[in-house]
C-alpha cells in the first residue's frame, strides 16, 4: 500500500514508501550521514537508489548536483515522487534504468562521489529468495552485484573521487579484494553493531578511487541500540532529533 511518511525527525520532508515491497532501512540513514561529503563536491549518484531516502539526507549536507539510478519502475516512480514532494527536482535527477547503462548518461571520471546501498545477498539458481519480484531483486544480486557497483564507480569516479557503501560484514574480505581490483583504495571502515556486546552485523566502508595505499581509517563501532533498548544518542542524531 501507498504511504506518505515523514522523512524520519527532519521538519517538513516526506517520503512516499509502498510497505508491500519494502521502506527504506536504517542502512540508508547510515549511509547517508557517513559519507565523507566537501564543500567542493559537485556531482553526486547513488546507485540503486530505491525510493531515494539517501539522496534526500544528503541534500542536507550538500548543495551538489546529484542522481540516483534505480531499476524497478515502480520504485522508480517512488523515488520521483518523493523527490517532487520535497521540492528537489532541481537538485535530484532520477534515471530509470539498469546501473550497468550509467556509461551512457555520463562520461567517465565526472563524479566526485558515488553511494550504494546494494543488494546483500549473492544469487544462483535454486536460491532461497522473496516470492515478490521487488523485495527479491533488491535484496539478492538478480540484477546488480557486488563487482558491478565497484567496476561501474571506479570508471565514474574521478580522480581522488569516494565511493562509500552499506554492506554486511561476512563479505568484508571480497569488498577490499574487488576494489583493489577496480584501483579503489579503502580510506575508512565503521563496523555497526546492534548492541554492545553482539556482533557486527553491518559495514560502512569508503574508497578512494587511484588513492595512496596505507592510511586506512578503522572507525570507532557504531552501536543502534543501548542497554535499555533504545536507540543510542548517536542513531537519535541520524535521525535528526
Amino acid at each position: 500500500m501507498l504511504v506518505k511518511n515523514r522523512l524520519l525527525n527532519f521538519k517538513d520532508m516526506y517520503i512516499f514508501q509502498n510497505d508491500d515491497w519494502f521502506t527504506f532501512s536504517l542502512d540508508s540513514v547510515m549511509l547517508a550521514n557517513f559519507v565523507t561529503i566537501n564543500l567542493r563536491d559537485k556531482k553526486i549518484i547513488d546507485l540503486a537508489t530505491g525510493n531515494a531516502p539517501v539522496l534526500m539526507l544528503l541534500s542536507l549536507r550538500t548543495k551538489a548536483n546529484m542522481y540516483g539510478i534505480e531499476l524497478q519502475n515502480e520504485v522508480y516512480d517512488l523515488a520521483v515522487k518523493s523527490i517532487k514532494e520535497n521540492k528537489l527536482s532541481d537538485r535530484i535527477k532520477i534515471i530509470n534504468d539498469d546501473v550497468k547503462n550509467l556509461l551512457s548518461y555520463f562520461a567517465s571520471d565526472s563524479f566526485d562521489v558515488i553511494t550504494c546501498n546494494p543488494p546483500y545477498f549473492k544469487y544462483k539458481e535454486g536460491s532461497n529468495i522473496n516470492e515478490n519480484k521487488i523485495k527479491a531483486i533488491a535484496r539478492h544480486e538478480q540484477e546488480l552485484t557486488l563487482e558491478d557497483v565497484i567496476a561501474i564507480s571506479s570508471k565514474l569516479l574521478k580522480n581522488g573521487g569516494r565511493l562509500a557503501l552499506v554492506h554486511r560484514p561476512d563479505r568484508f574480505v571480497e569488498i577490499i579484494m574487488l576494489m583493489k581490483k577496480y584501483n579503489m583504495v579503502p580510506k575508512r571502515v565503521r563496523f555497526v553493531y546492534p548492541k554492545r556486546g553482539s556482533d557486527s552485523n553491518i559495514l560502512l566502508i569508503e574508497a578512494t578511487k587511484n588513492g595512496n595505499d596505507g592510511n586506512l581509517k578503522i572507525m570507532d563501532p557504531l552501536y543502534v541500540y543501548d542497554d535499555k533498548g533504545e536507540y543510542t544518542i548517536e542513531v537519535r542524531k541520524m535521525f535528526g532529533e
